[in-house]
């Protein structure tokens, strides 16, 4: 198993989510199989016009808002979700999001 963390510009989040839930790769587990989790960050991630800038006087730098996706999935299925991931959340300049693969070595529902 496997937790795909993704970084997109918050205009493409929206797309992002509906190409994921609506792929194959997600429908074969089941809705409520992934544990999507999104939150809103400031990042670093390249601004796609000035509307974007906002300064953190925390951080002591300019920074975005931009969406972290957090999921699980099944092995068999993480190169078709970041796939979609890529696709839906290119904006057309370079440094558009990030997306990372992290090994789950154990996984216990709190029943």
């Amino acid at each position: 198993m496997k937790e795909v963390k993704a970084y997109v510009h918050s205009n493409r989040i929206a797309d992002v989510i509906s190409a994921l839930k609506s792929s194959a790769a997600w429908t074969a587990a089941g809705s409520g199989e992934h544990n999507l989790t999104v939150y809103m960050v400031k990042g670093s991630l390249a601004p796609l016009d000035e509307s974007e800038h906002r300064y953190s006087v925390d951080l002591g730098d300019e920074v975005i808002n931009e969406y972290k996706l957090e999921f699980h999935c099944a092995d068999d299925h993480v190169d078709d979700m970041v796939k979609i991931i890529v696709a839906t959340g290119r904006t057309g300049k370079n440094n558009s999001g990030w997306v990372y693969i992290v090994d789950i070595v154990s996984a216990v529902p709190i029943s």
